[in-house]
């Protein structure tokens, strides 16, 4: 019996450990989407704040699902439609699922940064729901020109690209929470805002690396370095102006870095 102890706490500790880790995963999925799990499902995760916090390490592989969501709507579409519309409708598709949640960070970061000068100034225009000029502005000109972008690159390369574009600019976003710290008091990032840990940070890195490297490990390089100054520029912007991070920070470096990696492909072709 003290023989058999020993593989059986083991297993019982596996099996505790990977039911934690799903736990993660479905609270990562529910925190960035807006597709709900069954009720069953649902009462079994729980969603206690230490699982929020677990669940940074999951957020690439969200990008994952999105992105491959994006790329069946822009395959299926691409049957009857031309490429610009097939584009349209799979960003659409990403939109709805994510609610826009990464996109109204953009627009409130552009309307913080844009319309304030002071710390405190910032973080509290930010906060405001409310849309101003320069978030407009600014999220117009990011949908327009990722519709661009992917309706001008061959048809072949857009939808692996999405994929790979939401996972790694996932990887990025998380990422800043390596380095930085969360700034407010309370915040519907609060509960995650804890410093990610190396093992947390190399299952969101590896996530997003690995969908790049598809068609060409060149590519993959160049789009890692452009990822890596990007990350290393807005960390010390919000730094700077901030001293730390936001959740609306983390949703301008996520759509940002997709921009980005769409450039550098049609750059590349």
């Amino acid at each position: 019996m003290l023989i058999a102890s020993g593989p059986m706490l083991l297993l019982r500790r596996l099996r505790k450990r990977l039911g934690n880790e799903i736990r993660f995963a479905l609270t990562a999925w529910v925190y960035f989407t807006r597709v709900p799990l069954p009720a069953g499902l649902s009462r079994w995760v729980g969603y206690e704040a230490d699982y929020l916090s677990g669940s940074a390490r999951y957020f690439p592989v969200v990008g994952v699902a999105v992105g491959a969501l994006g790329a069946a709507v822009y395959l299926l579409a691409l049957r009857r439609f031309p490429p610009s519309v097939a584009v349209l409708l799979s960003m659409a598709a990403t939109l709805l699922i994510t609610g826009a949640f990464h996109e109204d960070g953009l627009a409130d970061c552009f309307d913080a940064f844009g319309g304030a000068y002071t710390r405190e100034d910032t973080l509290r225009i930010m906060h405001d729901s409310r849309i101003g000029a320069f978030g407009a502005i600014a999220l117009v000109l990011a949908l327009l020109l990722k519709w661009q972008v992917l309706t001008a690159l061959p048809s072949a390369r857009v939808a692996w690209l999405m994929i790979g574009a939401h996972a790694a600019s996932r990887s990025t976003a998380i990422s800043l929470m390596l380095s930085l710290d969360y700034v407010r008091d309370q915040g519907r990032a609060k509960p995650l805002a804890q410093r990610l840990g190396l093992g947390a940070a190399a299952v969101a890195g590896l996530t997003g690396l690995v969908c790049l490297i598809w068609p060409d490990w060149r590519w993959a390089c160049g789009a890692l370095l452009l990822l890596l100054l990007l990350r290393a520029f807005l960390a010390h912007w919000f730094k700077r102006r901030l001293g730390g991070y936001t959740g609306d920070c983390l949703g301008l470096t996520q759509q940002l870095s997709e921009l980005a990696l769409y450039l550098l492909a049609l750059a590349w072709t």
